[in-house]
């Protein structure tokens, strides 16, 4: 049997960089990235290129091996377990390892994580490394640390290392046949992408409603890679998706130090002036009108619009405003009312609770947490009432065209078409891509 770190991985796919020249698409190379797993599933195109390269010409670490052992820690691990693995033999390394304060960290093993050691050619140890953090969050972009262990002249140093991972631009596409979800994971798009996707458009479509079979998407996102693997990801910096038979559009601009947005192609804002839920991904239990009670057992006018979803879930405010009441209300239980702008006002009832310090007169933004999703009042179940107001009338949110933020002024639009160019020749690859495989299946 071939040793673990020449196994193959789990998941295969070919990458390959994307060169852009002013005239347009560099398309031989970019047609390589076409992932072909086997079995082969339905084809979906993942390609990344890559931003921050080194140096050319740069040397090797005098300290490089010849051969590098790779391990994943498995559930029920020791610390003996993964040397075995590692085919490595050093006298006093497992007792440095277990009780060494400098390498305390290896004193915990989470299951996926990697452990690498690098052996010279007569099999000594030149260096190990475990990888207890490989992506956190940081002001530059996304940190790895690893703690470092390399023999020393009275037995073993340790050190603890951080590093700024590699950032990547991938573009990807896929076909919805049963949900999103799957076709991103289809397309090996990371489920924080595929949530901000969801975000950016969350005021074109209805997500819980709206998506159909066939539709399909193309988005560029970043990707942040630590070792080969991706360990965090970044902005979404274009998208585009095509519901109904409508395309939808965004681009993430951001000009000198004002604040960023995702915008269409053709400048539009996509910070619609309102969410059409304040909840991700649940269902509708109750609509909008008539409807026969489940509590008074009696027809009566349902006000708002329920979403079943379970108790504790995330409430977010769908657009900018002011707390206006945030506290109990007979029927509603724990319910907050949001003045949103003019004539516009949001009611979220029935919650277990409210977002921390949250408090009446104080200023939400759109998108912002306020609460959690309950059974207080007259509720058989957890769920979110939630209802919109014109003139403090309750009107139906989700048949209502919902107003619509400013397009770019005239000082930002040339700095937006330029940005906007750099992505649509990407976007319009990955439209033909999709195209071609629809003609393929067709004949």
């Amino acid at each position: 049997m071939m040793p673990e770190a020449h196994q193959p991985p789990r998941r295969r796919h070919v990458t390959r960089s994307l060169l852009f020249a002013a005239g347009g698409l560099f398309l031989t190379a970019a047609a390589l990235a076409v992932v072909q797993p086997s079995p082969p599933p339905e084809p979906v195109f993942q390609a990344r290129q890559t931003l921050d390269l080194p140096p050319l010409g740069a040397q090797a670490s005098p300290d490089a091996a010849p051969y590098i052992a790779s391990t994943r820690i498995r559930r029920g691990d020791t610390v003996a377990d993964l040397l075995n693995r590692l085919g490595i033999n050093e006298n006093g390394l497992l007792t440095f390892l277990t009780h060494d304060a400098r390498a305390r960290s290896i004193y915990k093993l989470y299951p996926g994580r990697t452990v690498q050691a690098a052996l010279n050619d007569q099999g000594r140890m030149v260096w190990l490394r475990y990888a207890h953090t490989p992506g956190a969050t940081a002001k530059s972009g996304v940190d790895s640390a690893w703690l470092e262990v390399r023999p020393a002249d009275d037995g073993f140093s340790a050190q603890e290392r951080t590093i700024a991972a590699v950032r990547e631009t991938r573009i990807a596409e896929g076909e919805i046949n049963s949900s999103l979800f799957g076709a991103a994971d289809q397309a090996q798009i990371p489920d924080a992408v595929t949530m901000d996707m969801v975000d950016i458009l969350g005021s074109r479509i209805d997500f819980l409603k709206d998506l159909r079979k066939g539709d399909r998407f193309r988005i560029v996102y970043e990707a942040y890679m630590h070792d080969g693997e991706e360990v965090g990801t970044g902005h979404i910096r274009a998208l585009e998706f095509i519901n109904k038979g409508k395309t939808y559009s965004a681009v993430w601009f951001q000009n000198g130090q004002q604040p960023g947005g995702y915008y269409d192609f053709s400048g539009a804002s996509l910070k619609g002036a309102f969410l059409r839920t304040a909840i991700k991904f649940t269902r509708i239990s109750s609509g909008f009108g008539m409807r026969m009670h489940p509590i008074h057992n009696k027809w009566i006018g349902h006000k708002g619009v329920d979403y079943a979803a379970p108790s504790g879930t995330p409430i977010y405010a769908t657009a900018d405003g002011t707390v206006e009441f945030v506290g109990r209300q007979n029927g509603y239980g724990n319910v907050i009312i949001l003045k949103n702008f003019g004539k516009y006002s949001t009611l979220y009832a029935h919650q277990s609770r409210f977002a921390k310090g949250l408090k009446k007169g104080d200023r939400v933004q759109q998108g912002q947490l306020i609460g959690y999703v309950g059974s207080t009042g007259w509720a058989t179940g957890p769920h979110l009432h939630y209802e919109f107001r014109i003139d403090k009338r309750p009107v139906d949110p989700l048949a209502v065209d919902l107003p619509v933020a400013r397009t770019l002024d005239s000082a930002d639009r040339k700095a937006f078409q330029a940005v906007a160019a750099r992505y649509l020749p990407q976007i319009e690859l990955l439209a033909r891509l999709q195209e071609s495989r629809v003609q393929v299946a067709q004949q």
